[in-house]
């Protein structure tokens, strides 16, 4: 049996799509896909989200035609309260996914830099600072290009214009002289 699918009713086409004419979904699919797609969106407000209630509605109709009443109106309203359904679903089962998932994140997470590692930073650092300022400006100066600044020891001793065994010698020197100053504050933190 040849099928007009261009020509036949909506209700014709859903009577064809119950005997797998593939034509009769396709024209189904030409006539109404774009209102179920625009209905879709406006729900979802994303494309791909859309796009599977699309794919979802017109797999739903090619695989339970029957579930179709022309009694109770028309196609278009059929597919479009389909869509609506479907994308509401889909709008509740994200919104939970993203709840479960910030749960989860949140019970799982641990701690790894808590307020105390915090504070003890910050005492750290201002030790640091403490340690450079006692320090002869040419130690003070080779550390901080070297360690602050990111610099090579051949850098350093370009940028201070001096030779590259004065200025290791004077980082060796500083950072001796730094450790002694920081060594008991870090005795203290030893067993973590």
């Amino acid at each position: 049996m040849r099928l007009d699918a261009q020509g036949a009713s909506d209700a014709n086409l859903v009577m064809a799509i119950a005997r797998y004419h593939e034509e009769a979904l396709a024209e189904v699919y030409r006539r109404h896909a774009g209102a179920v797609f625009g209905l879709a969106k406006r729900v979802l407000w994303d494309s791909a989200m859309a796009e599977e209630v699309v794919q979802e509605v017109f797999l739903r109709l090619w695989s339970a035609p029957e579930r179709f009443d022309p009694e109770r109106g028309t196609l278009r309203s059929f597919l479009l309260a389909q869509a609506h359904g479907k994308a509401v679903d889909q709008l509740r089962s994200e919104s939970s996914r993203r709840g479960r998932e910030a749960r989860d994140a949140g019970s799982s997470a641990t701690a790894g830099y808590d307020v105390e590692h915090e504070v003890f930073d910050l005492a750290v650092a201002e030790q640091v600072r403490d340690a450079l300022v006692e320090l002869p400006d040419d130690q003070r100066r080779a550390i901080e290009l070297a360690y602050f600044g990111g610099h090579s020891y051949r850098e350093v001793a370009t940028l201070l214009g001096q030779p590259e065994g004065t200025v290791k010698s004077r980082i060796r020197a500083g950072l001796v002289r730094m450790h002694s100053h920081l060594a008991p504050a870090l005795g203290a933190r030893g067993d973590e």
